[in-house]
């Protein structure tokens, strides 16, 4: 048995979930006593392979060739479970990405289970246990607990941000990278891939904020944003919010923080009225130093801050932008 992680790149790049998922994996093996896997598809990708093979991993597969040059779901199935049956993987690990949404629940139907998506943690009991894959629903409201029953192998995704890159444990040798060459047939490749989607240009790039206070829908209305406004010009913060503050057209789109807006690491992120729904805390999850208010103490977002203060937010922010000014001497 094995955990095989499934690395996605394109244009000679990897996705940094992928390395995300790999940490996932490093965690899981750890406690599991299992050797990790990882393969890389695309074509001319062995300096690719090479660099994953940096990583404490018992094997990387280079799955090299031609169909596989540009992503489509024709060509990734059928290599991908080759892949599978080659290996006997009994854990298969994916970064949750559009592309994984596209072909990997194919590959597990064909193998008559389901991919498991969307997860947030996962823990092992130990040496022959089954581990428990942990999913949010109602937007981080609850967690769910998942097992998988049958004999396998078992199919999941890695939701970003679950996991950190930096987690990584780097090898003193090298992995074996074996270059393979998957049968896949030409006739199958029924689609063929456009250009990547690129979004124009943003005025402003919270990516490079050193300071940032974000407001959730626990501000209520659109002229209460004022207050925190205020809050983050005392600190000489930059303003973002999630997105329902976004959608509803209180704030440009381009201040949005989540997996559908931008993704930061500031040295302070200050979430106020933010819940801490998974699309919001991947976005936000690298900052050094986050502090949240929210009236609810069971609210997620207090699971990653490092400061909290569980209160009435139209109470604490004006106390706390008074408190800045002060000693800032404004």
């Amino acid at each position: 048995m094995s955990i095989l992680v499934v690395m996605e790149q394109s244009g000679g790049q990897f996705h940094r979930m992928s390395f995300e998922t790999l940490a996932a994996a490093q965690a899981m093996a750890s406690t599991l006593e299992l050797p990790v896997y990882a393969a890389v598809l695309g074509r001319g990708i062995e300096k690719l392979a090479s660099d994953v093979a940096a990583y404490q991993l018992q094997h990387v597969y280079a799955l090299d060739g031609a169909a596989l040059a540009q992503y489509t779901p024709d060509a990734y199935v059928p290599a991908v479970q080759s892949l599978v049956q080659r290996t006997g993987a009994q854990y298969v690990l994916f970064p949750h990405t559009y592309q994984v949404r596209d072909f990997a629940p194919r590959v597990a139907t064909r193998f008559g289970t389901v991919l498991l998506s969307d997860v947030v943690e996962v823990r092992c009991s130990g040496k022959g246990g089954r581990p428990v894959f942990v999913r949010q629903l109602f937007q981080g409201k609850l967690n769910a607990d998942v097992e998988f029953t049958g004999a396998g192998p078992y199919f999941a995704s890695v939701q970003a941000g679950a996991y950190r890159a930096d987690q990584l444990v780097p090898s003193a040798d090298a992995a074996v990278v074996e270059i393979v060459a998957p049968e896949v047939d030409a006739a199958s490749i029924r689609s063929k891939s456009e250009a990547p989607f690129r979004e124009s240009a943003r005025a402003l790039d919270l990516t490079s904020a050193e300071l940032i206070v974000s407001v959730g829908r626990g501000i209520r209305e659109k002229e209460n944003i004022s207050m925190v406004e205020a809050l983050a010009s005392a600190m000489g913060a930059e303003l973002a919010a999630s997105r329902p503050i976004c959608d509803n057209g209180w704030l440009p789109m381009e201040r949005q923080v989540g997996s559908s807006g931008q993704t930061v690491s500031p040295k302070v992120y200050m979430a106020i009225g933010i819940s801490g729904a998974i699309q919001h805390l991947v976005g936000m999850k690298g900052a050094k130093t986050i502090i949240a208010i929210n009236k609810d103490p069971e609210a997620p977002i207090f699971e990653v801050a490092d400061y909290g203060i569980v209160g009435d937010l139209f109470d604490v922010v004006p106390a706390l932008t008074e408190e800045v000014r002060r000693v800032k001497g404004l």
